[in-house]
């Protein structure tokens, strides 16, 4: 098919209840019909296979209050921690590399003082195109003054605007860091009153980096030994540096060990819990924080209370006069393998779409028809939808929707509803409530703001932010635990302190090894594939395909000029790209950003080119993300025959 003859899918607004017919088709319904069935399967699961056998994936794109409401439904009515959410699919480990760090797994800065820093590192990260509000302070900071680095396998649009550019192999990250942590301790510039004042296994971490000098991390890394020794210099001297990272650093089998490699310079330099030097996960949805802030994640609690703390459990279990297994539930990825063995039955599914977001998507469609029971709670009748047994038709957080929602640098923020829904569509939290009724939970929240003074009342991280002290401050960032006091802009101050009981617990060093991506480039598929974002688009297109863009132009797989001269193959030609997991056909697209041996593609067209049958599940086993950015792969010309 050639490139003007693609058509993007439009997805149809979900305007009313839908239910799977004896046939096998989906058909409307009533709400009481569609809940009632939904319900039925529920219940049905849990008394044949038990409670574990049901689990939920909430959304990161609905508000905090529809996560909270949704984990509360998941521990209360069904009795089980089964929530999480794509959260699981990007940030994870973001998330567990800075708790294990800090103890807590929040970026550390707010976006404004990106314009008052002195050096901006971005790692992994085209905030230009995956990030574009943020990127703005970073423009603005760069006007101030501010010196930027890009470290990436590619010169995006991002390292365009840097005074250096790193590019470095896909999957080196650790020895690039490693590297610059080794340097940065030869040439003295480690911060030694903060190392030996608030932080722990420093000695451990000098021996661990040791092997990895200049020369060694270049034959690796790729990177020029003059490149890594001026980064490094750059980044230990200034007097406050950011360091920022996106989905580059996290979507790899050991996205953790990425993420505490990079912090450790921010210890050893003393670049983190001061105005203006911290580190920061750019998150790339709305709510992507605020939903594992709210409990949607399976091991903790709202507020980030860890769910095997006693008190914290009982305090929870007191207010919803439940009792919480007190073991964590399944991630999401632990769900798809146990749709695999069966041990997993029925999936309440809110605003996401694994069956086209998932690393071997094709292996992910197969694991959700295996279900005995799938409910579906969207805006769209999304391909994960059209695989539902019931599908309910819910608002659009955006715009339909009251609440709040917590962006990358922890901010909560206010949303209210501006359009009124189509059809039947009713609000996330009603529905929820709704089902809870059929399963014998009588619940009613009065609106949102009565739920968000629920979850005010037991996340003291929360406390402090009515409605109309957000309103009022047009947003605060967490922790706020008093509603009398302004929070602070950044965390972890108390690593300065000079009292070691004010300070706490001091800051851990990450020793973390090298280890290189699963799927290995061989003879066989020689070409390393990376994926992202595209300024244009939204994740896997079902909100974004429908409008026009003057920028957009389809999927493609993109090669540097060199390769696409090696392969004999040229701009819009269709060629079929195949891993060890499927295989797929997209035009070519030739760009200069790559280096030989890189190609690039995103998710945004699954109808079109589904990228994510040619990723891997290889996942982290800490946070449970899959090395999305890491693929290898071989592309082969297409003998058409003429009739």
């Amino acid at each position: 098919m050639k490139k003007k003859d693609r058509q993007t899918k439009q997805y149809p607004r979900l305007t009313h209840p839908l239910v799977r017919d004896s046939n096998g088709t989906l058909r409307r319904a009533g709400w009481d019909e569609a809940l009632r069935r939904a319900a039925d399967g529920f219940r049905r699961a849990q008394d044949t296979y038990g409670v574990d056998s049901f689990a939920m994936l909430s959304c990161a794109r609905a508000t905090n209050e529809m996560n909270y409401v949704a984990q509360k439904f998941t521990r209360v009515v069904m009795g089980t921690n089964n929530v999480d959410s794509c959260n699981r699919t990007c940030h994870a480990p973001s998330v567990a590399g800075l708790t294990a760090a800090f103890g807590s797994g929040g970026g550390t800065s707010s976006y404004e003082e990106v314009e008052h820093t002195d050096m901006i590192l971005m790692w992994g990260s085209n905030a230009r195109f995956a990030h574009p509000i943020f990127f703005h302070h970073v423009l603005k900071g760069i006007h101030n003054g501010a010196r930027m680095y890009a470290v990436d396998p590619r010169r995006t649009s991002t390292a365009e605007w840097a005074e250096g550019w790193l590019g470095l192999n896909v999957g080196t990250d650790i020895p690039l860091a490693h590297a610059i942590g080794r340097e940065i301790i030869h040439a003295g510039l480690v911060n030694r009153a903060f190392v030996e004042r608030a932080t722990s296994g420093f000695e451990e971490y000098t021996a661990l980096v040791e092997p990895w000098n200049l020369s060694a991390a270049e034959q690796v890394t790729g990177v020029p030994a003059d490149a890594i020794r001026e980064l490094a210099h750059a980044y230990a001297s200034a007097e406050r540096a950011q360091l920022c990272w996106t989905l580059g650093i996290t979507e790899h089998h050991n996205g953790t060990d990425n993420v505490r490699a990079l912090i450790n310079l921010s210890l050893l330099t003393g670049h983190v819990g001061r105005y203006g030097a911290g580190v920061q996960p750019l998150r790339g949805q709305n709510n992507v924080q605020g939903g594992g802030d709210m409990g949607a994640i399976p091991n903790r609690l709202p507020g980030f209370q860890d769910i095997l703390d006693p008190v914290a459990r009982g305090k929870f279990e007191r207010t919803w006069d439940t009792v919480i297994q007190p073991r964590y539930g399944m991630t999401l990825t632990e769900m798809f393998e146990a749709m695999e063995s069966r041990e997993l039955r029925a999936v309440y599914c809110i605003g996401e779409n694994p069956a086209q977001s998932e690393a071997d998507s094709e292996q992910a469609v197969r694991r959700l028809a295996s279900l005995d029971h799938l409910v579906v709670q969207d805006i769209f009748l999304t391909k994960t939808a059209e695989m539902a047994d019931v599908v309910l038709p819910a608002t659009a957080a955006w715009a339909e929707t009251e609440g709040t929602t917590t962006n990358s640098e922890r901010r909560v923020q206010r949303v209210r509803a501006a359009l009124l829904p189509p059809g039947e569509a009713r609000e996330d939290i009603d529905i929820i409530c709704a089902m809870a009724e059929q399963l014998g939970h009588h619940w009613k929240f009065e609106d949102s703001e009565a739920v968000w003074n629920e979850l005010r009342a037991l996340s003291p991280d929360h406390y402090g932010m009515t409605y109309d002290r957000l309103e009022e401050q047009q947003g605060l960032q967490w922790p706020c635990p008093d509603p009398g006091v302004l929070p602070s802009t950044f965390l972890h101050a108390r690593l300065w302190e000079p009292d070691p009981a004010t300070r706490g617990t001091a800051a851990a060093f990450g020793l973390v090894e090298h280890d290189p991506p699963v799927d290995l480039t061989d003879d066989e598929y020689p070409l390393r594939l990376t994926t992202g974002r595209r300024l244009d688009s939204y994740n896997t297109g079902v909100q974004s395909g429908s409008f026009a863009s003057p920028l957009r132009r389809g999927e493609y797989i993109e090669l540097c000029p060199e390769d696409a001269l090696a392969y004999g193959v040229e701009v819009g030609e269709e060629v079929r790209v195949s891993s060890r997991r499927g295989s797929v056909t997209a035009p070519v697209w030739v760009d200069p950003a790559l280096r030989p041996g890189l190609a690039f593609m995103t998710m945004h067209f699954p109808d079109e080119v589904d990228t994510n049958q040619l990723t891997i599940e290889a996942n982290c086993p800490i946070a449970g993300t899959a090395e999305f950015k890491a693929s290898a792969i071989r592309i082969e010309k297409l003998v058409h025959s003429w009739i």
